[in-house]
């Protein structure tokens, strides 16, 4: 068994390391969202913690990790006589972002349940995560199907697997601990919201605390169990604090002063739900028990908004998470009571921050044992401890000055829900809420041989291809006789998630303040729509005498929208550009990604006057459109022409495109007028078109 990296040897990040010792001390809290930039210490810190939970007491023999003082009455492996049980370390499972269903939640014998009407099941993730940590790294990535079991799971306590009449449920209690990068795309609602806590995590830029940490990992990596032996008993004085401190949680009280004050902070950050107040609650005693008191302050329910609040406080992707400090101040003060007087700290700080100073070593970040240990600043993770993402990075988007012949940037009107724009046929793409797609999950629509492991069972099908070989295999019984050969997979028909390219015109024929802004609130709710039915998307601006790439595709909705509200407007209309520019990114995204299908959003007001190819630009722009509909890209052209006098040049260009045209009112989902709900209509004019040339 490879050696973990320390818990206590982890430098600095304050908020996090709290966090995680919180739900150490009360798993009752309900996990924590580690939210940061890659390559700082997110991981690290995760995987260490598990080192410094106590010994779980289980049923002997029990895959189920079944409690031998309360067994699961339910349990798979049961039923369970009384005993004394045996201990077993605290477990952390991790949960892959690619892993299956069956992996995750367990699958069945499909055979012998066929055969003999057996119950075999193999225990899934959610079974080896009972009583301990669920880790998913990079759970902003992590496929919705798999959410949404995770999303059961967390609220039920248990798990329950159904196929085809067979059925198995077993409890499933643990900790859920993710970590992200917001570069890669934002989680959904219904998730963010079952993580208790969420916390910030950023490596520090104190030049001193950087060396400190590159140092511990150097010496780490030369002799991990040496490392590990210099701060053993950092690790053993942590390990007991937090035994105490599950002691100490059951005498807790939290006053009458103290819960109206976590009722009013809620109230005053208009958080949906009343789950924030039980976490607020059970966070503000868990800070309590952790400094050895026995009764909540008004700076534990301080403390505790800090971290259960920020991620419920979004109304939209684009929002950031965080929390007003003043108006919170304010809120505890109008409702403060009587604040009982805190018992002294036994062991050190609330947040478990020790003193300077390390075993062996003098350096700055070290720690001691009445610290628990924990030092004060960011430690580098091992490789292993950041995956290669999946996309480039996205950096921060830097203000864009407008030069000559260019108008400043305006900001977008308000978004609002837009209709359901799809790419026409069945795809295979990674799961989403855009397009038809052969997927995992959704309607069966067929069947056909298993070519790998079979997952999902078609039962009717089965029973059908093996039903006129019973006599040839001699069934005597009651059971089916079933082989390899009878197996039948269902085909299932979902929704897929798309790449949205937007290919935005930022020329002087859309520069008047008004009309740019509503322009840009249409992209706005473009995306926002992008973002709720997981699409990647990427923007591909053109103006002036050339097109470039203002973001590469990207699962990052709201560096999108970042890269919108700085764009400015002016010069000239290089619509070959832009189109030809859109091209080269699809062209490469379909290398890496050949089976998430593109749809290509152009949102111009059709004209072309100019760029840096010689020749007649509305030739250029007609010719860049045909080579998207010869490659069968999918396409739609917001028409942002206004006034009385209209050119429809729009219009013409979604016939090249073999595409569709949308005005920015037909858009709306509220619209009257212009439905579309899929580009296929387009695809369809575009081929009369043809037929009506051809004749």
């Amino acid at each position: 068994m490879s050696t973990r990296y320390p818990f206590t040897a982890v430098v600095g990040m304050d908020d996090l390391r709290l966090a995680l010792l919180l739900n150490a001390v009360s798993p009752a809290v309900g996990g924590v969202l580690v939210r940061g930039e890659k390559g700082t210490a997110k991981s690290t810190a995760v995987r260490a913690l598990a080192e410094l939970l106590p010994a779980v007491p289980v049923v002997a023999g029990c895959r189920f990790s079944c409690d031998p003082a309360s067994p699961d009455p339910g349990c798979p492996d049961g039923p369970h006589e009384a005993g004394p049980g045996a201990e077993r370390p605290a477990r952390m499972v991790e949960l892959p972002v690619g892993a299956s269903e069956d992996r995750l939640v367990g699958s069945l014998d499909i055979e012998k349940a066929l055969a003999e009407g057996v119950k075999a099941f193999e225990p899934g993730l959610l079974a080896d995560a009972h009583r301990g940590i669920l880790y998913v790294d990079e759970v902003n990535l992590l496929h919705d199907h798999l959410i949404d079991l995770l999303l059961d799971a967390a609220a039920m306590g248990f798990s329950h697997v159904e196929r085809e009449g067979v059925s198995v449920r077993h409890a499933a209690r643990f900790l859920l601990v993710g970590t992200m990068n917001p570069e890669e795309g934002e989680l959904r609602p219904q998730l963010l919201d079952r993580f208790g806590l969420t916390v910030e995590v950023a490596a520090s830029r104190d030049p001193e605390q950087r060396v400190e940490v590159v140092r511990r990992r150097l010496a780490f990596e030369d002799d991990p169990a040496a490392f590990a032996a210099r701060w053993a008993d950092e690790e053993a004085a942590l390990r007991g604090r937090i035994v105490a401190a599950r002691a100490l949680l059951p005498q807790v009280t939290l006053g009458d002063a103290v819960l109206l004050q976590i009722a009013a902070t809620c109230a005053a950050f208009e958080v949906d739900g009343m789950r924030a107040d039980i976490v607020m609650a059970r966070t503000a005693t868990a800070l309590a028990a952790w400094a050895g008191r026995t009764e909540v302050t008004s700076e534990d329910v301080r403390q505790a908004a800090l971290l259960a609040l920020p991620h419920r406080r979004r109304r939209s992707p684009f929002d950031a998470p965080g929390l007003d400090e003043d108006k919170l101040d304010e809120t505890l003060e109008q409702f403060k009571g009587e604040d009982p007087d805190p018992d002294p700290e036994p062991d050190g700080p609330d947040d478990g921050g020790p003193d300077d100073g390390g075993p062996g070593d003098g350096g700055p970040g070290g720690g001691g044992p009445d610290g628990g240990g924990i030092p004060p600043q960011g430690d580098g993770p091992a490789p292993e401890d950041v995956p290669a993402p999946e996309e480039a990075p996205v950096p921060e988007p830097a203000p864009q000055r407008a030069g000559a012949g260019e108008r400043a940037a305006v900001k977008a009107a308000e978004p609002f829900r837009t209709k359901v724009l799809s790419v026409p046929g069945l795809g295979e793409g990674a799961a989403g809420r855009r397009s038809r797609a052969r997927t995992e999950h959704g309607r069966t629509t067929g069947s056909t041989r298993p070519r790998g492991a079979l997952t999902k069972l078609h039962l009717a099908a089965t029973v059908q291809a093996a039903a006129p070989h019973q006599k040839a295999r001699g069934r005597t019984g009651r059971g089916l006789v079933v082989r390899r050969d009878d197996l039948r997979q269902a085909t299932r028909e979902g929704r897929e998630g798309n790449l949205v390219l937007f290919a935005v015109d930022a020329s002087g024929s859309m520069a008047a303040r008004q009309r740019m802004s509503a322009v840009k609130g249409a992209v706005l709710s473009l995306l926002l729509d992008a973002y709720q039915r997981r699409d990647k998307v990427g923007l591909v601006t053109f103006r002036g005498r050339d097109a470039e790439v203002a973001l590469p595709p990207t699962s990052s909705v709201d560096a999108a929208a970042a890269r919108l509200e700085q764009l400015p407007t002016g010069g000239r209309t290089p619509l070959s550009a832009g189109l030809l520019k859109a091209h080269d990114v699809l062209r490469v995204e379909r290398l890496r990604d050949p089976s998430r299908r593109p749809l290509l959003v152009v949102v111009t007001d059709g004209r072309a006057t100019g760029g840096r190819a010689a020749g007649d630009p509305v030739a250029l722009a007609a010719r860049a459109a045909r080579l998207h509909a010869a490659e069968g890209t999918a396409s739609v052209v917001v028409d942002c022409e206004t006034g009385p006098v209209r050119l429809g040049l729009a219009g013409r260009l979604a016939l090249e495109l073999g595409g569709t045209a949308v005005t920015l009112d037909e858009l709306r989902a509220d619209a009257i007028a212009g439905l579309v709900r899929d580009v296929q209509a387009g695809q369809a004019g575009h081929a009369a078109q043809t037929n009506r040339r051809a004749a």
